[in-house]
């Protein structure tokens, strides 16, 4: 009970952790899309009120992944007896998705523009929308490396994905910024091709967090740098004097770990099942994203 007691505290730091940098999100990107869609009126840019839209669809987004990792924070029921971090996973393609549908759209109106010609007809933005741009960027790169900093702390795969979703804000801002200079040298086709490049950049990043997400749903191994982590771990604890087996899958942001051991066969049950909780104490307290650990005692 106790043991439990200490892993449910630890899932609630990270959740309270998740939710304060999403507020804390949600916040900036509030303010950014209304500053950014009064400089795109004032100055006549339609590249920054395009990027004000995106900024907006932010908050959207952010929303999800509350939702994600407040219902992954749920403890197992009757239906769910292995927990719900899975729904993590479900909010991270669920962005996945968002981030693709935001970049196709602006690499798809890019190239209209880049096809249509008459770049002599658009306006040129003025210099309000150009200093917008620059805070834009600054801004965005800033959540960007302040939630991927909590995401990786907490191992959050929905809040990593948020994190890009921030950073494709700021590769937007940066397309806004080449259109409107370029625009105001007297080179408009700027816009819509920084536009498709942005929109590429865009895609790649839907994709990792796609493919990240989808292994993760699919009990995928961890890495073989953290499973040999794990066996030398267990090979040092008192009484071990061998790994038969070991086994590791991720369940959303979690991970599960199967470990056949071998001890001395002339012991008692009593010393057998102490080693065995010696292993799973320790494998506990030394790497925290484990959730949960079976092991198995075969005598020597």
């Amino acid at each position: 009970m106790g043991k439990l007691r200490v892993k449910e505290k630890n899932i609630s730091a990270m959740e309270q952790t998740a939710m304060r940098v999403s507020r804390v999100s949600i916040a900036v990107n509030l303010l950014l899309s209304a500053a950014k869609l009064a400089a795109g009126i004032l100055a006549s840019s339609g590249a920054m009120v395009s990027d004000a839209v995106h900024s907006a669809s932010d908050v959207f987004s952010t929303i999800l992944v509350m939702i994600g990792i407040r219902l992954s924070g749920k403890e197992a029921d009757r239906e769910h007896p292995y927990g719900h971090e899975r729904m993590e996973c479900v909010a991270a393609i669920l962005l996945a998705v968002v981030l693709a549908i935001t970049g196709w759209e602006i690499g798809v109106s890019g190239l209209k523009k880049i096809a249509g010609g008459h770049y002599e007809a658009l306006a040129v933005p003025g210099v309000l929308a150009l200093a917008a741009a620059v805070v834009s960027v600054a801004l965005k790169e800033w959540m960007y490396w302040y939630t991927r900093f909590y995401a990786k702390k907490i191992n959050s795969s929905a809040l990593m994905a948020d994190a890009w979703h921030h950073r494709s804000d700021s590769l937007s801002s940066v397309g806004a910024f080449v259109g409107i200079l370029g625009a105001r040298l007297g080179f408009p086709v700027m816009d819509p091709l920084a536009s498709v490049v942005i929109c590429l950049f865009i895609l790649k990043a839907a994709y990792d967090i796609f493919r990240d997400a989808i292994d993760k749903m699919l009990d995928t191994a961890c890495d073989p740098e953290l499973e040999d982590a794990l066996r030398e771990f267990v090979l040092e604890q008192e009484g071990v004097q061998g790994v038969d087996l070991l086994r590791t899958r991720t369940f959303g942001s979690r991970i599960y770990v199967d470990v056949d051991i071998t001890a001395d066969g002339s012991m008692t049950l009593r010393e057998a099942h102490g080693i065995a909780e010696r292993v799973h104490e320790g494998i506990e307290r030394q790497f925290g994203q484990v959730k949960h650990i079976m092991v198995h005692v075969n005598p020597c």
